[in-house]
């Protein structure tokens, strides 16, 4: 009958996905939202036609950000138990 138990030595398989290439991959394209959503607030407010319409790119701004600090976030947590392994 197999054992049950994993051995120690197999490491953890990690899907491309959730590597940390893929993570710093997204990071730099969000950057890019970000900077997208920044220069529409600041061309939506310099136009008097486009004011009501500055909720799109801050709507760009908040999602984005938010993004970027819970990737930044996993890639933390992934080196902490990393090196306290």
């Amino acid at each position: 009958m197999p054992s049950d138990k994993s051995p120690v030595f197999r490491k953890e398989i990690i899907p491309w996905y959730h590597s940390s290439t893929a993570y710093i991959i997204v990071i730099v394209f969000l950057l890019l939202v970000l900077l997208f959503a920044i220069v529409g607030i600041s061309l939506a407010r310099e136009n008097p036609t486009y004011n009501s319409f500055v909720w799109v790119p801050i709507i760009l701004l908040v999602l984005s950000s938010g993004i970027i600090i819970t990737t930044i976030a996993r890639l933390i947590n992934r080196y902490t138990r990393k090196s306290a392994k």
